[in-house]
C-alpha cells in the first residue's frame, strides 16, 4: 500500500483526499488551515472529512519550521500532495517524500499559474480552464507536468460556477492519474513556461469597476468577483453600486447614451465609454437590494463616475 502526507485545504483539498482514500492510499497525516473569521466560508472542511474518517490533522500557522519537518520526514511517507494548500512549501517538506511531491492547481498549467486562477481566468475572458497535477518544485507552479483535465467557461459562468467544474477536473485528473503515479509509469512532461505567467491575489478594492472598458470587460469582472466573492462596485453621490449580475446586450459602440446608466424595458442600462451595453439583472445600492423602483427613480439618467482604474 503507497502512503502519502496530504496538505489541503477548500472543495479541491476535500475532493482529492477523497480520491486517495477510494484509491486505498494510507494518508497519515493532513495538513490543513484554520478557517478565518473574516472570510466567508463557502466551501467543505478538509478537517471534518479527516475526522470521519480517523486521519490525524493539524494546523500549523507555518508548515515551513523544524518541528512540522521534521514530523512529516519521520513517516516516510511515499508521496507528498498539495491539494489547495494555501501556503508554499519548501525544499525539506518537499523533500521528504521518497516517491515525489505532487500539487494539483486549478488551471491548465503553464497557463495562470500563481493565486486565484479560476478568478484570474474569468477576468480576462477565457473560455477554458482546467486542473494540473504537477511535480512540485521550491518554484510554485513550474514543475513537470502528470496529467491536466480541461474544463470550458461558458460566457455568463461565475467563478464560482467555473470552480465547480474545476473541483470535478481535479478529481477526475487525480483518479486518472494516481494509479501510473503509484506503479511508476506515470509521465512527467517539462513546462514551456514562456507559454504563461504568474498571477498574484485580487483584493475587495480590485473590484473596482473602470467605466472606460467595454461592456464584455466590466461583464467579466462582474462574473469573476461575484458572490461569494466581494462584488464589482463603482461609487456614486448616491451610494455604492454593486453589481452581482449582468449580461452583455450589444457589442456595438453606443454613443448616444455613452458615460451613463439608463432605465429602460424595467431594468437598468449601462452604456460605458469603451462602448457595448451591460444590462443589469442583479445589484445592490449602499448595501441594499436594488429593486425597479429604485432603479428608475435613482440611477435613470446618472453619469457614471471618472474613471478608476481596477
Amino acid at each position: 500500500m503507497s502512503s502519502a502526507i496530504v496538505f489541503a485545504y477548500h472543495n479541491v483539498g476535500v475532493r482529492c483526499l477523497r480520491v486517495l482514500l477510494a484509491c486505498g492510499v494510507d494518508v497519515r497525516l493532513v495538513v490543513t488551515h484554520e478557517d478565518n473569521p473574516d472570510e466567508q466560508i463557502w466551501f467543505g472542511s478538509v478537517r471534518q472529512l479527516c475526522l470521519e474518517n480517523g486521519i490525524p490533522c493539524i494546523t500549523p500557522a507555518n508548515p515551513n519550521t523544524p518541528a512540522i519537518e521534521n514530523q512529516v520526514a519521520a513517516f516516510g511517507a511515499d508521496f507528498l500532495f498539495s491539494f489547495y494548500y494555501r501556503h508554499m512549501l519548501k525544499a525539506p517538506l518537499l523533500q521528504s517524500a521518497q516517491r515525489g511531491a505532487y500539487n494539483m492547481h486549478g488551471s491548465l498549467l503553464p497557463h495562470y499559474r500563481g493565486r486565484v486562477p479560476v478568478n484570474w481566468a474569468v477576468l480576462r475572458g477565457e473560455r477554458e480552464t482546467g486542473a494540473t497535477l504537477h511535480q512540485m518544485t521550491v518554484k510554485p507552479d513550474d514543475g513537470p507536468i502528470v496529467d491536466q483535465f480541461a474544463v470550458p467557461i461558458l460566457p455568463n459562468d461565475t467563478a464560482q460556477e467555473v470552480f465547480e467544474k474545476v473541483t470535478v477536473a481535479a478529481e477526475l485528473c487525480l483518479y486518472r492519474s494516481l494509479p501510473k503515479l503509484i506503479a511508476g509509469t506515470a509521465a512527467h512532461r517539462l513546462q514551456d513556461l514562456s507559454q504563461g505567467a504568474y498571477f498574484g491575489g485580487r483584493r475587495a478594492e480590485d473590484g473596482r469597476i473602470d467605466w472606460q472598458q467595454n461592456a464584455h470587460q466590466i461583464h467579466n469582472l462582474v462574473r469573476a468577483v461575484t458572490r461569494p466573492y466581494p462584488g464589482a462596485f463603482s461609487d456614486f453621490p448616491e451610494g455604492r453600486l454593486v453589481l452581482w449580475r449582468t449580461r452583455v446586450m450589444d457589442d456595438a459602440s453606443v454613443t448616444a447614451a455613452s458615460g451613463r446608466l439608463q432605465w429602460r424595458d424595467g431594468r437598468i442600462e449601462i452604456y460605458p465609454a469603451g462602448g457595448g451595453v451591460l444590462q443589469v439583472l442583479d445589484a445592490e445600492l449602499s448595501g441594499a437590494p436594488l429593486n425597479a423602483i429604485d432603479a428608475g427613480q435613482r440611477l435613470d439618467g446618472l453619469y457614471l463616475p471618472v474613471p478608476q482604474s481596477i
